[in-house]
């Protein structure tokens, strides 16, 4: 399964959603001299969270050991999609189309991808008979990690982009663009929030169905996009999701 086929569905730009955040300054006006309260309400409005490193993330991120019945192995450079290459034509989808795409949504300070293909019933488990077996569902899997409150502005801007776009948008990559014709929301749970989605794109005239499922973690957010060369998959990849919420605990 090579990333262009999936590239070709969907694309995303950056969205940079990490904001600056202000700490409380001046008196409060209740009279109360300026003390530990202080440091700490200016602690809650700006929390000191540093994102882990890639080499940290490597040993977080769903691995072969964690998935039986599935191939996982690390996505090579070439086919991780830049986030100047793609893009939407409307901006409020650019986070939901750059999670298609295996880009992690906002600005993380790391980011690392993984592959899973799952086997098909009557297959093996060994690589050859999963990679073997046509129109088997695969999943890329982009985890992120980012400073302060980045992981949760970039979960709302997702969750803000599937309620904006639900009737569908046009992407780019390369040049090319693909049509999304509809978004519609499923249900997931996973981490401290979670949300997922069906999409229907079309591919040579016909419709192409692929999911969507992201999760937050702490300052983690994990983001799996599942498709098929049969271009029918309706279901979430719950065991990929379920073994990476488990390695974030």
């Amino acid at each position: 399964m090579r990333m262009s086929v999936r590239t070709a569905l969907t694309a995303a730009t950056a969205a940079s959603l990490a904001l600056l955040l202000t700490a409380c300054g001046g008196d409060s006006g209740d009279g109360k001299p300026k003390g530990d309260n202080d440091a700490s309400a200016s602690a809650a409005a700006k929390p000191d969270v540093k994102a882990l490193t890639a080499a940290e993330l490597e040993r977080l991120v769903v691995a072969q050991a964690d998935l039986k019945g599935y191939l996982v192995k690390k996505t090579d450079a070439a086919d991780v999609a830049n986030t100047g290459d793609v893009g939407a034509d409307k901006a409020a989808c650019e986070p939901l189309a750059e999670a298609l795409s295996a880009v992690s949504t906002g600005t993380p300070g790391a980011s690392v991808q993984r592959k899973a293909v799952q086997a098909k019933k009557g297959t093996g488990a060994s690589p050859e008979d999963i990679m073997g077996a046509l129109g088997a569902p695969a999943t890329a899997v982009t985890l992120g990690s980012y400073a302060g409150e980045g992981a949760q502005q970039a979960f709302a801007s997702l969750k803000a982009a599937g309620d904006a776009c639900g009737e569908g948008f046009t992407v780019s990559a390369s040049g090319e663009k693909t049509k999304v014709v509809k978004v519609t929301p499923e249900p997931l749970t996973a981490g401290d929030e979670a949300l997922a989605f069906t999409v229907i794109s079309q591919m040579e005239g016909k419709p192409f169905m692929s999911t969507l499922a992201v999760f937050r973690k702490g300052n983690n957010l994990a983001t799996f996009s599942t498709i098929s060369l049969t271009g029918k998959v309706k279901t979430l990849p719950q065991d990929v999701v379920d073994a990476q919420a488990a390695k974030l605990r």
